[in-house]
């Protein structure tokens, strides 16, 4: 199997994920502007989950340019990732609908971190495929942004045990950080495709 097919099927369920999210933002039966206002937390919550899912997908498309050749341990890294990934649109409309509230937050970075962790391991297994000495390898070199992404989330989710709206702010800012593409990635030149070993 060629990377292509793992990036065409990454993409899709990305897609799916998107799609399933924005489902969940329910015109309002009245005809007024007042009638938007108790949507605005869904749409807040919407909005921020969209960021990360785009930052992943963003990501992941830079990441795989450097990859030559997968692997079967790289087809599970990158299912687990998507696993992670797949739990945005739930976790993404509770805190919508409870905003500010404790365990919808909690929840919402436990998959955060766990979406980090899978990523992080991702990373990993694809430098391994290809050794320390690649240009992969290389470029990811010390990841500053992903090594402070889940500090924050540790440091979020029990935050909203006291103060809830901290842990969100910390989620935005997390958010916020990665907008910017991962430039080590992008100096690389696109890999052939490879088949899978």
């Amino acid at each position: 199997m060629s990377k292509g097919r793992l990036e065409a099927f990454s993409d899709g369920v990305i897609a799916i994920i998107i799609t399933i999210m924005v489902l969940e933002l329910r015109a309002p039966h009245e005809t007024t502007l007042e009638a938007l206002v108790p949507l605005i937390p869904i749409f807040g919550s919407y909005v921020l989950s969209f960021l990360y899912v785009g930052i992943y997908w963003n990501n992941h498309h830079h990441l795989f340019q450097a990859v030559r050749r997968v692997n079967g341990t790289i087809l599970w890294a990158n299912l687990h990732l998507l696993f992670w990934l797949s739990l945005f649109p739930f976790v993404t409309i509770w805190v919508g609908e409870h905003p500010f509230t404790t365990w919808p937050l909690v929840l919402y970075g436990i998959v955060l971190l766990c979406a980090a962790i899978a990523y992080y391991i991702l990373t990993r297994v694809l430098i391994a495929q290809h050794g320390r000495d690649s240009a992969l390898a290389i470029a990811l070199g010390r990841d500053v942004k992903g090594m402070i992404s889940p500090l924050f989330y540790i440091i979020a989710i029990p935050l909203a045990f006291v103060y809830p709206w901290l842990s969100y702010a910390l989620y935005t800012i997390v958010a916020i950080m990665w907008l910017i593409p991962d430039r080590r990635l992008e100096r690389l030149p696109p890999s052939e495709t490879g088949d899978i070993k």
